[in-house]
């Protein structure tokens, strides 16, 4: 409520006095709108530990001062580094620069990786430098992964609202204890569920069209506070307890679960990074290649790429959270089915796009301006006129032509 009252107030005011950037090149949206919604993200994050801070119940959360210090401090660094690259476009090395700050700030206080769970039903022990390289590194991670997909209206917010909720479900059952609260429960299911909650609130003014947007500040807010959740619990793994069969799984899976969740943010990180450094670029220089980029070049609309990251996020984060209360055959088949779904759902499009494509390539000439052959059909140049066997029929032609014309016919009358 909090986060929805203050991102209500930032959308007027930074309407009413022209506090958003120009559209660039690669944005998706068509009109000037003010990207500090994470602004009333990180004051609705603060507001909610300060009233948790006051109720007995939480009272083991807040056990640790040192510890909820740390993730505020943090949380205001990224913030202050979000809004200064929304305002005055900061060099990459920089935005690194306070990102690694930001995850060094938790490592000092205890929010780090300190075990791991081996192969051998044990405890995988490093070195401390070793952990808190990981910690920053895991950290840093998710924060730019989370930043990357930020280019649609409601995709990271729904995306943290999945895979926070799916999470919580995992760290309360996991951790519950019906005679009195477990020691593992403080600072990740508290965490998890204020980020839940400020990004049900941001979401009604961030769904499309969106009226506001979070910003480089709210993704990485969202993307610090994400893996600060899952990393302070798997830094609660008990080494000195020996893992039986059963337990081996339950031990990986806050090590899993981040990649499960996050499946699409990484794939488009590591595809981005892959992209710019061979290309000869900094992997953080920005582009119009990223994954929704894809999407709606494909022939997505707007909200059905949304929903596309929303079905790949669920099935992997759901998939794997079955494996604690099925057998695993069964998790596998419902996983594997849910993938093959959403690889059904992603590329249905480009059996529509390859029609009209042939339209095009058939059409009488004069029927279809030059305008049209550019967008529907980007590989004209490359096509070889003499393949005769893949030459649509007359027919074909005809039908996807008058679909093609009667589609656009609108938009011509419409244009003056």
């Amino acid at each position: 409520m909090v986060t929805f009252a203050l991102a209500l107030l930032i959308w007027k005011l930074s309407t009413r006095f022209r506090l958003y950037p120009k559209i660039r090149e690669r944005d998706v949206h068509t009109r000037p709108t003010p990207r500090l919604g994470g602004v009333a993200m990180f004051l609705g994050v603060v507001i909610a530990f300060a009233i948790g801070s006051q109720l007995p119940q939480l009272s083991i959360v807040f056990s640790e001062p040192g510890k909820i210090l740390a993730v505020l401090g943090a949380a205001a660094i990224i913030v202050g580094i979000g809004v200064a690259d929304d305002i005055w476009d900061l060099d990459w090395l920089t935005k690194l620069a306070g990102q690694i700050i930001a995850a060094a700030l938790l490592a000092w206080q205890g929010v780090q990786i300190v075990q791991l769970p081996g192969l051998q039903h044990s405890a995988l022990l490093l070195s401390s430098y070793m952990f808190l390289a990981i910690t920053v590194f895991l950290v840093v991670l998710v924060m730019n992964a989370l930043n990357f997909i930020d280019g649609l209206d409601g995709l990271v917010a729904g995306v943290a609202i999945i895979t926070n909720s799916v999470f919580f479900i995992y760290s309360y059952i996991v951790t519950y204890q019906p005679i009195a609260q477990s020691q593992y429960f403080n600072l990740p299911q508290f965490i998890s569920a204020v980020l839940i909650g400020a990004c049900v609130g941001f979401l009604p003014l961030n769904w499309h069209p969106a009226k506001l947007f979070m910003g480089d500040a709210g993704a990485l807010l969202v993307g610090l506070l994400m893996a600060t959740s899952t990393i302070s619990f798997t830094g609660n793994f008990d080494a000195s307890t020996p893992l039986s069969d059963k337990q081996l799984l339950p031990a990986y899976i806050p090590i899993l679960l981040p990649f499960a969740v996050l499946l699409v943010p990484l794939l488009d990180f590591g595809l981005a990074v892959f992209r710019r450094l061979r290309a000869g670029k900094s992997p953080f220089s920005a582009d119009r290649l990223h994954l929704h980029h894809r999407l709606l070049d494909m022939g997505h609309s707007h909200l059905h790429a949304v929903l596309i990251f929303y079905a790949w996020t669920a099935t992997a984060s759901v998939g794997l959270l079955l494996f604690l209360f099925t057998p695993s055959w069964v998790a596998i088949v419902v996983t594997a089915t849910g993938f093959v779904i959403c690889t059904i759902v992603t590329l249905s499009p480009l059996s529509r796009r390859k029609a009209v494509e042939a339209v095009v390539q058939s059409a009488t000439p004069g029927t279809i301006g030059e305008k049209d052959v550019a967008t529907y059909d980007l590989l004209d140049v490359a096509s070889d006129r003499n393949d005769v066997e893949s030459a649509p029929s007359p027919a074909e032609a005809d039908r996807a032509l008058d679909r093609l014309t009667r589609g656009r016919r609108p938009k011509r009358e419409a244009a003056p």
